[in-house]
């Protein structure tokens, strides 16, 4: 399974590509915007622009996706081409991020105008990643019109099913792969009984109909997510940087390293040195 960093903080895309596991990037707008306001008001002078190409050059040869603020088809289509053909040439390693369905309360418009913008940049060979994805359907769907990736929001349909029932939880806190009983009901969402069933039923549809769209499982919010929807197939994991980290950490191996310490050997030290 591929690894991205889910973040628009540089100095945190840099770090994480030090420790030579990264595949990728994906950020979004507003993060993009607040890490580069949080910088200027340290007094250091950059864009937004630059800030963008910086991270495209840190991720040189890995996909960075970039996502449009536009809902019109017309306009995502030209928001997305000029965000493309401004910010790929740096490194080509640019997508462009599409929601599946940008039709929300008291906004009125066509539901496919997703699907039609995913199309049209398929067929003008941009990369796509359809994002906003909580339905095996939905994830269909974008395949079949040509998006590169679908990111099916695993923490988030987690969440969701835990609100619905005044579950009180913490956002880190582990949700079963398996669902949750409550009140000796199993938690469902037509169907879906975790954010890791939902990465494992889309890997299973696109392997049934042989789709080389590839899974992103994003929204994951701790070490046991990320590794169940390794198990179930997800071709990518979107990771914030906090919880890369935490995949390293375990008490035995932070004991063994104690006891290493321990049990030095001055006169094997010096064998190690350089002479």
């Amino acid at each position: 399974m591929k690894i991205f960093v889910d973040s628009a903080k540089l100095h945190e895309i840099k770090e994480a590509y030090s420790f030579g596991i990264l595949d990728g990037v994906t950020t979004n707008p507003s993060l993009l915007k607040q890490a580069v306001t949080e910088l200027q008001k340290t007094n250091k002078k950059i864009s937004l622009e630059n800030y963008i190409k910086d991270i495209l050059l840190t991720a040189k040869g890995t996909p960075v996706s970039l996502e449009v603020t536009e809902y019109i088809n017309e306009k995502m289509v030209s928001q997305a081409k000029a965000l493309y053909h401004r910010f790929n040439p740096i490194v080509k390693n640019v997508n462009i991020k599409i929601p599946i369905n940008t039709t929300f309360p008291g906004k009125t418009g066509n539901e496919f105008d997703g699907l039609k913008t995913i199309k049209t940049l398929s067929e003008a060979k941009i990369p796509t990643n359809c994002t906003l994805i909580f339905t095996p359907e939905q994830a269909l769907l974008a395949a079949k019109a040509g998006a590169t990736y679908v990111s099916p929001f695993a923490g988030r349909i987690d969440d969701y099913l835990r609100k619905q029932h005044n579950i009180s939880f913490n956002k880190t806190d582990y949700y079963p792969a398996e669902g949750m009983l409550h009140k000796d009901k199993l938690l469902q969402d037509n169907g879906i009984v975790s954010g890791v069933d939902l990465v494992a039923q889309i890997v299973d549809l696109f392997d049934i109909y042989g789709y080389n769209t590839e899974v992103i499982a994003a929204s994951l919010r701790n070490t046991q997510q990320v590794r169940e929807v390794a198990m179930v197939g997800a071709d990518i994991a979107t990771i914030p940087f906090s919880v890369i980290k935490e995949l390293l950490t375990h008490y035995k191996t932070q004991e063994g390293m104690q006891k290493f310490t321990e049990d030095i050997v001055p006169e094997y030290v010096t064998l190690t040195q350089e002479y």
